[in-house]
């Protein structure tokens, strides 16, 4: 999980409690800044996810060229023995 993903989700939670006790209190100032915050965490969670699912297409793209290349040099090796039995 990214680190932004994480940080956002306490400033969510953060910002859910601040707004529950502006609610609860009828603190109005309080109230917007717990929206604010959960707006926030919104945002930072959603980069984070963003940045996850980036790394892991990185990944598979890494994973399917390290595929290829595995396959390529297997019929390289299979074509230079052909060619060694046949001498």
């Amino acid at each position: 999980m990214d680190k932004d993903r994480a940080s956002g989700k306490v400033k969510d939670i953060k910002g859910r409690i601040k707004r529950q006790a502006g609610e609860w209190t009828g603190d109005e100032k309080l109230q917007g800044e717990g929206r604010k915050d959960q707006a926030e965490g919104k945002v930072q969670n959603i980069a984070g996810r963003a940045q996850d699912a980036g790394r892991h297409a990185m990944q598979d793209v890494r994973r399917k060229a390290d595929e290829q290349v595995e396959r390529a040099r297997q019929r390289h090796e299979r074509r230079h023995m052909k060619g060694r039995k046949a001498a």
